[in-house]
């Protein structure tokens, strides 16, 4: 049974920077590519929510690639998954360590 996701303001707020960055830069086809893209790891994530890398087993977040340029971070509870945030990982590592 897949967990429910919750999206944080942050990760909603980085979602929507993605999607704006894509309408300037590029074309419908690649903004719907991103979109099914996010969807698709979501889904995964809800149904199978361990399979990703963990990254700070202590608070036990986790990140799965969408793209080579974007990482969702997020943490897995018994009833639900938290949204953290949409890395783009043309950032500084560092910038990570917030979460």
């Amino acid at each position: 049974m897949a967990l429910k996701i919750i999206w944080s303001p942050r990760a909603l707020d980085n979602f929507q920077n993605v999607i704006a960055y894509l309408e300037e830069s590029w074309d419908e086809q690649v903004i719907r590519t991103f979109v099914k893209r996010t969807e698709k790891i979501i889904k995964i994530v809800a149904e199978h929510p361990e399979i990703f890398r963990l990254v700070s087993k202590k608070r036990q977040i986790r990140e799965a690639v969408i793209t080579k340029h974007n990482l969702l971070i997020y943490k897995a509870t018994d009833t639900h998954i938290l949204l953290l945030a949409i890395f783009d990982t043309r950032q500084h590592p560092r910038r990570k360590r917030i979460f």
